[in-house]
Formats: C-alpha cells, structure tokens, sequence
C-alpha cells in the first residue's frame, strides 16, 4: 500500500510541476512583453520632456523678445562700444546684427552720428540677447549673405 500511495504521490507531484511550468512560461512571455512596453514608454517620456523644454525654452525667449519690443530703449555710444566688446564683435560684424553698416556703427560710438528711432530699437533688442543667441545669429546672416 506505501508503494502505490508514494507512486501516486510521485505522479500527483509531476504532474503539478508540468501545470506550473507551463504556467509560469506564459507569465515569462507577458512579463517580458510587458519589459519592453515599458522600456519604450520611457524613452517616448524622455522625448517629450526633452521637446518640452525645447518648447519652453522657446516660449520664454518669444515672451522676452515680445517685451523687448515694447521697451522703449534709450542710446548711448559708451554703452555701443562696451556691448560690442562684449560679445567680442568687429564694428562690421556688430552692423550685421544691427542690420546696418560697420561704419555706421562706428559712426555711433563716435558721436558723430546717432541712430533713428527703429535703430535704437534694434540696438535695445540686440542688447537683450545672450551672446550665443547674438553670435548664432551672425553665423545664420554671413551664410545667408556668404
């Protein structure tokens, strides 16, 4: 009688061990599907948060600029000069930007001439650009005109 009890119980153990198997396979496979999804959602997250900064970005220096625009700028030849030294610009190179000549603004820094109402606009929204948007800038102007 031990002998057919322990065989049953043998074989009641085999053959849960197979169900379980089998079980556990497919919760592999969904577990590993699963894996993936996730690792993908992840990287579509960084990607959105990346183009959201890039957004933000964008917006807050419209924002500035659109406030740049509706300052009323004042001009001053010392504070020309010391802002073309600044960014480290020739007189020609600072016209470009202005969208006017090198002499032109020579001219200006020596007191010789002075700029129209539109120019010192310009010049008051060049001033408030950071000098890797100004210097970016310059590079898109000489390869357009270059």
């Amino acid at each position: 009688m031990a002998n057919i009890a322990s065989l049953l119980k043998t074989e009641i153990a085999r053959i849960a061990r197979k169900e379980v198997r089998a079980e556990i396979e497919s919760l592999k496979k969904t577990q590993s599907q699963h894996r993936g999804l996730i690792a993908e959602l992840r990287r579509e997250i960084a990607t959105l948060q990346k183009q959201l900064r890039q957004v933000s970005r964008e917006r807050v220096a419209a924002v500035n600029e659109t406030k740049a625009l509706d300052r009323k700028y004042r001009f001053s030849a010392t504070r020309l000069a010391a802002h073309r030294a600044k960014l480290g610009l020739s007189a020609a190179d600072y016209g470009t930007l202005a969208g006017v000549s090198g002499s032109t603004i020579y001219l200006w820094e020596q007191e010789k001439s002075r700029p129209k109402a539109e120019q010192v606009q310009q010049l008051g929204m060049l001033k408030s650009r950071s000098r890797k948007s100004a210097l970016a800038q310059l590079e898109t102007a000489k390869g357009i005109t270059g």
